[in-house]
């Protein structure tokens, strides 16, 4: 059970303290993004650390739900390489980089940030303002957004689980 904690406790989270993320931690987020499963071990993820403010309050008006950015210590940006796709089906990207974002939210929460998933791809309107914000290149496309810190209140783990939502060999 011990194992499953971060999965089962984790939350969104949207507000934090001003404490900076620790450049280890940031180096363990990484990782944690970097061993997620791909389709034909395509990895077709990069990162952009988000520690600038001008550059984060810029992103965090970017959509209505961002506004956290703006005072999180830490986003990280999960990026694609499309051009360089080494799979069959490159719109298997989406899997792979959703897998990335998700290892990221539970690593942060096995140390003890938090961390919420703002949504960016498939919006061209978000993905066109990103690019231009941090320079990205066209053959990299932006995916997904984390927005990290240390909670500046606890949070409660979720009671989801809903039997009626499970079906066993006949839908």
């Amino acid at each position: 059970m011990e194992g499953l904690k971060p999965i089962l406790e984790r939350r969104s989270c949207r507000t934090y303290t001003d404490q900076p993320v620790p450049e280890h931690i940031i180096e363990t987020l990484l990782k944690a993004g970097m061993f997620a499963p791909s389709a034909n071990n395509a990895q077709p993820w990069e990162f952009l650390v988000m520690q600038d403010a001008e550059k984060k309050e810029a992103a965090s008006n970017i959509a209505p739900y961002w506004s956290m950015l703006k005072n999180a210590p830490l986003g990280i940006l999960v990026l694609a390489d499309v051009a360089g796709y080494r799979g069959p089906i490159k719109d298997y990207f989406i899997q792979d980089c959703s897998a990335s974002t998700e290892n990221i939210l539970i690593a942060a929460e096995a140390m003890g940030l938090g961390g919420v998933w703002l949504g960016l791809y498939p919006r061209e309107d978000r993905i066109k303002k990103i690019r231009a914000i941090y320079n990205i290149p066209g053959h990299i496309m932006p995916f997904s957004v984390v927005s990290l810190g240390y909670p500046d209140k606890p949070h409660h783990p979720h009671t989801t689980y809903h039997a009626e939502k499970v079906h066993r060999d006949v839908y």
